[in-house]
């Protein structure tokens, strides 16, 4: 029997898909309306508070106002205010909170006589009223007071100059410890696990990354209970670490490198309710004493432990077959330590020192050391 046909069925069918294709059309229009409206605001907040914070000519002049009616004075002062040869390039910071008070330190009395050194710019041997106003604003810097402490040391850069709150330090080239930088509206939509790997990809040979690793070994040592009492590392993270064109390891960002005492007394009674509450930047970490619901004052992990954390994935990703075991080992004992263990400092030495040793047997006859 034929099938009878009314007049318009045909008709029913594309009226449905139209309306199906017109819904699925304001669907994909709301989302990327969407999408674009939550970029831009992104953006928007973004550039607001960059360019709220970084405006050099402002910063500048304000600057330059104070030391022209001479409250404050600095060895940069003539060369940004007067003859104009030093100038604000690229803004590294947008971060307004940098400041941190002065802790008490191992032989004081030298460290003081080593920033009145560095306060008399003018090297006329006395620190003037200005001169000492523009020290006491940057002493409340702790990047700058632990630039002052290790100036002698490779892995920091030179302090050149400072006028005010200002200060100059030499111009490093470098490149991130593994060699990729995305935009930040990219960096968004990679998955962690999928940026740790694609990290992995972008870094130098194993005998350069090997080189690179000592220069951070080397560094944990030197604010490491030197003589001027110990710095915590509480940002060990990439993003804080560079290298330049000889591989040697240069340190990007120290504005999380505080003096313990001062760490002490920042977290010292906090409210707590559990371990978490107890934590200053992203790696410097106390107890919550329960019985009390008060922070405690002694920090968990050292500075190495949280530096072989970090290094770990980038040593043992291609590392010689014979050393592979034994650095593994290390590395493993060197994340396991503890500041409360026993006899702490004794294995603290032992570690570094057998890292440090380990690998530069396997570079040191190699073009990269």
């Amino acid at each position: 029997m034929a099938r009878r046909l009314f007049p318009g069925a045909w008709l029913r069918k594309p009226h449905y898909a139209q309306v199906r294709f017109s819904y699925m059309r304001m669907k994909y229009l709301f989302i990327s309306w969407l999408v674009v409206f939550v970029g831009s605001w992104v953006t928007y907040v973004q550039y607001s508070t960059y360019t709220e914070l970084c405006r050099g000519h402002d910063c500048r002049k304000i600057i330059c106002d104070k030391y022209k009616t001479g409250v404050i004075d600095g060895s940069a002062c003539s060369s940004l205010c007067a003859k104009e040869t030093l100038y604000f390039g690229k803004c590294l910071s947008t971060n307004p909170n940098n400041q941190a008070k002065l802790g008490e330190q191992g032989n004081l009395s030298e460290l003081v006589n080593l920033i009145l050194s560095f306060a008399d710019g003018n090297k006329d041997g006395r620190v003037s009223l200005p001169e000492a106003k523009s020290a006491w604003a940057l002493l409340q810097l702790d990047e700058f007071l632990l630039m002052v402490i290790l100036q002698d040391k490779e892995h920091t850069p030179k302090l050149m100059g400072f006028c005010g709150d200002l200060y100059v330090t030499e111009r490093v080239e470098y490149t991130s410890l593994y060699g990729i930088s995305l935009p930040w509206i990219i960096e968004l939509f990679i998955p962690s696990g999928f940026r740790r790997s694609m990290d992995q990809w972008f870094t130098p040979s194993w005998p350069r990354k090997a080189k690179i690793a000592i220069g951070l070994l080397e560094f944990v040592e030197d604010i490491f209970h030197g003589p001027y009492g110990n710095f915590l590392m509480c940002d060990t993270s990439a993003k804080n670490l560079g290298y330049n064109d000889k591989y040697d390891l240069k340190m990007r960002d120290m504005k999380k490198i505080v003096p313990e005492m001062n760490l002490k007394e920042m977290i010292k009674d906090r409210p707590c309710e559990s371990d978490l509450d107890c934590i200053y930047g992203t790696d410097c970490r106390t107890l919550c004493d329960q019985s009390k619901m008060r922070c405690t004052t002694e920090v968990i992990q050292p500075n190495l432990a949280k530096a072989c954390q970090l290094l770990k994935d980038y040593l043992l990703r291609g590392a010689p077959s014979d050393i592979h075991e034994e650095l593994e080992k290390q590395l493993y004992l060197c994340i396991a330590l503890k500041v409360t263990a026993h006899q702490m400092e004794m294995e603290h030495s032992l570690i570094l020192n057998n890292l440090k040793t380990l690998l530069w047997k396997k570079i040191s006859h190699t073009n990269d050391s």
